[in-house]
Formats: structure tokens, C-alpha cells, sequence
């Protein structure tokens, strides 16, 4: 790995590191857990976001050439965290509480891209490059919508398990 040393190398690199992250959920982790999810308006809600996601990698990609840099995905290692804990508490939760460990997962993952996206638009306007601030902005609203759909689809689903076990 080569020493990242001005702000356009680290910008490059986050913007690897959130186009492995955008590429990983459209093509994995999101089928995953539409294949997992029980509660019909959160599998609803799933079934509709890799259409969302393919759009964000189209508009990541998009940045890449602003930069004149061929698109490269970085590995990220704090979304391999996330998906292996997922993977972990899917293993060791009741199957009656998918719903809910998965709704946690993808909040988690919501509020990860969120912080990333908001990283790379401030970096982008530190180093003048308004053209990449429109699309990275255009995620970020997407990303922010896509969060408030899963905390008002998990208030409901956490009412309706603490009433059961009452």
C-alpha cells in the first residue's frame, strides 16, 4: 500500500473505499437480506434500494472520472465489519428477531455511507471541485431517505416485539 500524501489521494481513496461499499450492497449483502427479511414492508423497502445503490456506484464513478482516475473500488474493512457482524448475531438471534437484527444492520450500514458521503463532499469543496459536490450530494440525500425509511420500519417492528413478548 502507497503512503497517502495530499488531500486528492486521500479523497481518491475514500471514494474507492465507498464505491467497494456501494458495489458490495447492490450485488451481495443487500440480496442477503432480502432473502432473510420476514416484515413485508421492510422486504418491500430492500427490494426497491439496489436500484438506488447501482445508481450511487454509476455516480461514484462519475467522480472518479472528474478526477481523471479510472474508477477503483478499496477495499473497506469497516463495511467487512459491519457484514461480519451482521453475519455473527444472524447466527446467534432467534429467528423470530431476523427483522430486527436486520433492520439494525442496515441502519448501521445507512448511517456508514452517510458519514462517508458527507466526508467526500467536504472534501470536495476544500479542494474546489464543485463538479464532484452534485452527484456525491445526490447519494447523500438518497442515503439520508433511505435511514429515515429504516427508523420508521424498525419503531414499528420493535413496537410490535415488545408487545408480543408482554
Amino acid at each position: 500500500m502507497s503512503q497517502i500524501s495530499t488531500p486528492r489521494e486521500l479523497f481518491l481513496h475514500e471514494l474507492g473505499d465507498i464505491l467497494f461499499v456501494e458495489r458490495q450492497l447492490a450485488d451481495e449483502a443487500l440480496p442477503k437480506l432480502i432473502a432473510e427479511v420476514r416484515d413485508e414492508e421492510l422486504k418491500s423497502a430492500l427490494e426497491e434500494h439496489p436500484v438506488q445503490t447501482r445508481k450511487h456506484v454509476t455516480r461514484v464513478e462519475q467522480v472518479f472520472e472528474l478526477f481523471g482516475k479510472e474508477p477503483e473500488a478499496e477495499e473497506c474493512l469497516g463495511f467487512d465489519g459491519l457484514k461480519a457482524e451482521h453475519e455473527k448475531l444472524v447466527e446467534e438471534t432467534s429467528s423470530d428477531l431476523i427483522d430486527s437484527v436486520d433492520l439494525g444492520a442496515a441502519a448501521r450500514t445507512e448511517s456508514y455511507e452517510i458519514a462517508a458521503y458527507e466526508g467526500l463532499r467536504r472534501m470536495a469543496k476544500a479542494m474546489g471541485e464543485e463538479d464532484a459536490v452534485e452527484p456525491l450530494d445526490k447519494n447523500l440525500k438518497e442515503e439520508k431517505d433511505a435511514l429515515r425509511i429504516i427508523e420508521r420500519i424498525a419503531t414499528r417492528v420493535s413496537n410490535e416485539s415488545a408487545a408480543a413478548v408482554a
